[in-house]
């Protein structure tokens, strides 16, 4: 995949420029992307789920996952992790893994950045699909 490359002048733009510049369906090109770079037995594994970008977590997903500033909330999780799933778990609506473009867009400097932090923010959502907790990611080197 050809990825846009900022200006061989500039080496860097200025952070209101790759905002304006990255449209969704660029952004939305890098979470496909992340989503393909993952462990083939990964991908296989996740059913029922739709990964999804959203330009930022609305006022009650802060609330409930106790945050105050939107920009504070790069993806979440929206559902029930593998390990807590019993055999009475069926005909439910897909989960959700929530992508949010504007906060990551916020800590990047460039557009390699950008793809670095959505495929580690993406992975870092698919763990809890899978069951880990925010302590065991960071154990076992997530973050």
């Amino acid at each position: 995949m050809v990825h846009p490359q900022p200006d061989a002048a500039v080496p860097e733009r200025p952070l209101n420029v790759i905002i304006e510049a990255m449209g969704r369906d660029f952004f939305e090109q890098f979470v496909a992307e992340a989503l393909d770079a993952l462990p083939e037995q990964f991908q296989q594994a996740l059913e029922n789920v739709d990964v999804v970008v959203e330009d930022w977590p609305d006022a009650e997903t802060l609330r409930r996952v106790g945050l105050r500033h939107r920009s504070q909330l790069l993806g979440l999780y929206h559902g029930i992790p593998l390990t807590q799933r019993n055999q009475g778990y069926n005909l439910v609506l897909p989960d959700k893994i929530s992508i949010y473009r504007q906060p990551i867009m916020m800590r990047c400097r460039n557009w390699e950045e950008v793809l670095a932090m959505v495929h580690r923010v993406l992975r870092h959502e698919v763990g809890h699909y899978f069951g880990l907790s925010d302590e065991r990611l960071l154990e076992i080197g997530a973050y």
